[in-house]
């Protein structure tokens, strides 16, 4: 890929991955209950976004124990998406500062819900998961609300707003028990190639946080690796919420029958957004190269996906031994694996030979038109489905 390229696809992969809950949530309200699905959203985050957002201060040269440090962190976050969810920064000196976020995406998608809904995703989710976030950086760090929904008056705005401060007198925060877990999964410590300075661009984020991660302005070196740890990002949250559906499943079937829904829903916007970001070419071409692109199969070495021609080849990897959206893909099983098509182009049709861990797909254009899945249905409902990025200017923040 193009250095253009990568920055445009790396703030699609951020977007994505806050897609996952929007496809997951729906079954697991209808499964368990609205009470129990947003136990399982605080299970999966504070089980996977320590891990995520260590993995990306050491990857981008940013670590530390301050507020700039953890504000740079949520700027790579697919639980803060750019613009999307569109955090605002301000530092009042290097362990207090504020955020407020002008435009909340998930708010707006939960508020036709009901105000329980609304209460349950910016109370009882937030306020356990932003600490646990937190804790990658400073075991002392503390975000709490300045304003938050449900929104009085129903316009306000900015749509909440929240206070951060690092102090030797509050407590140490320690990390939820699905982190011991998900910490030990081959995903939590995956190698990945190193980011090459002589590339042109920014090589890392050492320097002054900036209002608006400047994705064009990083080396293509740089870029490659960002993608690359954003696809982890969502391979952990994923893992994560398996673990905390297993916890509440009947039996396996219901568990596998979840996920799998999941991943429908997510296969297909993904590969909807990353087909049209690209401006990709239908046909069988077309669907290879977003899938090539895909979370589904990257990072690559992760996943074992090889691209030959017009097929793709899966072998058994550490993503298999994780039990990673890859594991539910297989001769048995192509809805995903359909998802992905029909989003690039409705009349390609994928055919999947070999055993669950070791298989062939192959594509072939039909007569007919396949119809989006109702799994992916589900997803659209989200403004996040057809959210556009606009350009933004860049500039570094200081202490005010």
């Amino acid at each position: 890929m193009s250095r253009a390229e990568l920055a445009t696809l790396v703030p699609e992969l951020l977007l994505i991955g806050q897609m996952i809950d929007r496809s997951g949530m729906a079954w697991c309200i209808s499964s368990f209950g609205r009470e129990e699905m947003l136990q399982i959203a605080i299970e999966e985050w504070a089980g996977a976004s320590p891990i995520y957002t260590k993995r990306l201060q050491r990857a981008l040269k940013f670590e530390g124990d301050d507020v700039p440090t953890i504000f740079k962190g949520m700027q790579l976050d697919i639980g803060a998406p750019p613009q999307f969810m569109d955090f605002r920064y301000v530092i009042h000196d290097p362990y207090h500062g504020e955020f407020h976020l002008d435009h909340c995406g998930a708010l707006l998608d939960v508020e036709p819900m009901g105000e329980d809904y609304v209460r349950g995703m910016c109370h009882d989710i937030e306020d356990p998961t932003f600490d646990a976030t937190a804790v990658a950086t400073n075991a002392r760090a503390q975000i709490r609300p300045i304003h938050r929904p449900p929104r009085t008056p129903a316009d306000r705005h900015p749509h909440c707003a929240w206070t951060v401060s690092i102090d030797a007198s509050n407590p140490e925060v320690s990390g939820l028990p699905p982190l011991q877990i998900i910490e030990k999964t081959r995903a939590a410590t995956w190698p990945l190639a190193p980011i090459d300075t002589a590339d042109e661009g920014h090589s890392d984020y050492s320097g002054p946080l900036v209002s608006d991660f400047d994705f064009a302005g990083f080396s293509k070196s740089a870029l490659v690796r960002i993608a690359d740890e954003v696809c982890l990002e969502m391979h952990l949250l994923n893992l994560s919420f398996v673990l905390a559906v297993n916890a509440r499943a009947t039996d396996a079937d219901q568990a596998r029958e979840i996920c799998t829904k999941q991943l429908i829903g997510l296969a297909g916007i993904a590969a909807e957004r990353i087909h049209k970001a690209l401006k990709l070419p239908g046909g069988v071409e077309g669907v290879l190269r977003t899938l090539e692109l895909h979370p589904l199969v990257n990072p690559n070495g992760y996943v074992d996906a090889e691209f030959t021609g017009d097929r793709m080849l899966v072998h058994r990897s550490a993503a298999h031994d994780d039990g990673a959206w890859i594991s539910l893909c297989g001769p048995g099983s192509t809805k995903a694996l359909q998802a992905i098509a029909t989003a690039a182009d409705p009349f390609v049709v994928p055919h999947v030979d070999g055993t669950d861990t070791d298989w062939t797909l192959e594509l072939t254009v039909g007569d007919t038109a396949t119809k989006v899945q109702s799994e992916v249905e589900v997803v659209k409902f989200s403004g996040g489905a057809d959210f556009a990025f606009e350009p933004r200017k860049s500039l570094p923040l200081t202490v005010v």
